[in-house]
């Protein structure tokens, strides 16, 4: 945001305190609908199986549990013992990611350090399983929770955050259009390691353009008819689609 002072003297720094509109809206256990996949609030009875299923199916599928502070677990009833605390928390807020091609749950995301009062947000506690792993239905995923909370809900900054030696989630971030911050250092200890925590954000000033180049990549005019992409993320940034 640019705003002039009567000297005529601009700085692209500052922002009046009427100019920021808050509280931001808390998010709420709404579904949220795409063409490729539906974000579904998590619930046992509903999700259990499939996750378990698609997040322990041989080395690939334990794997995604690698980075986080839980997982993987010993068997079906222990992970539906944490899937219930999961869908009785507001903060974070967990949703399933449910694949609608074969109405299956193959990953989860959640809303998290949710402060209306601030204007900030989290996206975080996200899994892919390898079916779901760099597909257009995981990218597709992220940008329905990520325009939730800059379109909808109101949110003036996006957070993401990880282990820094997590480079393919870093590399996540930077592709949809996160800007790197820095290094907290020796920040966190998860599963008895030292975790030093990457942070990246969007601003609701950038979110517009960020949202487009989204938009035109999951088109389905993008995409060949064996599922390629024609242009990538990272052009349709660049180009301003």
């Amino acid at each position: 945001m640019l705003i002039c002072r009567t000297n005529d003297v601009c700085r692209k720094d500052v922002i009046l305190l009427n100019e920021i509109r808050l509280p931001a809206h808390r998010p709420v256990r709404d579904v949220l609908e795409g063409p490729r996949v539906r974000l579904e609030p998590v619930m046992r009875s509903r999700h259990l199986h499939d996750l378990f299923v698609t997040g322990h199916e041989g080395e690939a599928g334990k794997r995604v549990w690698d980075w986080l502070g839980y997982g993987p677990f010993v068997d079906e009833a222990a992970m539906g013992e944490w899937l219930d605390q999961c869908s009785t928390a507001a903060d974070p807020l967990f949703f399933a990611i449910v694949d609608r091609s074969d109405n299956r749950a193959k990953g989860m995301c959640s809303f998290l350090r949710i402060a209306p009062e601030q204007g900030t947000i989290e996206i975080g506690h996200i899994w892919f399983s390898p079916v779901l792993q760099k597909t257009a239905s995981a990218t597709e995923g992220l940008f329905l929770l990520m325009d939730e909370a800059m379109s909808v809900l109101g949110y003036r900054r996006l957070e993401w955050k990880c282990n820094a030696e997590n480079h393919a989630s870093r590399e996540a971030a930077l592709r949809l259009g996160f800007t790197f911050e820095g290094i907290f250092r020796q920040h966190l200890v998860v599963k008895g390691r030292n975790r030093d925590t990457a942070w990246f954000s969007i601003l609701d000033s950038e979110w517009p353009t960020r949202r487009d180049a989204l938009l035109a990549w999951l088109a389905p005019e993008n995409f060949d008819s064996g599922g390629r992409q024609k242009r990538s993320l990272e052009r349709s940034r660049c180009s301003g689609a």
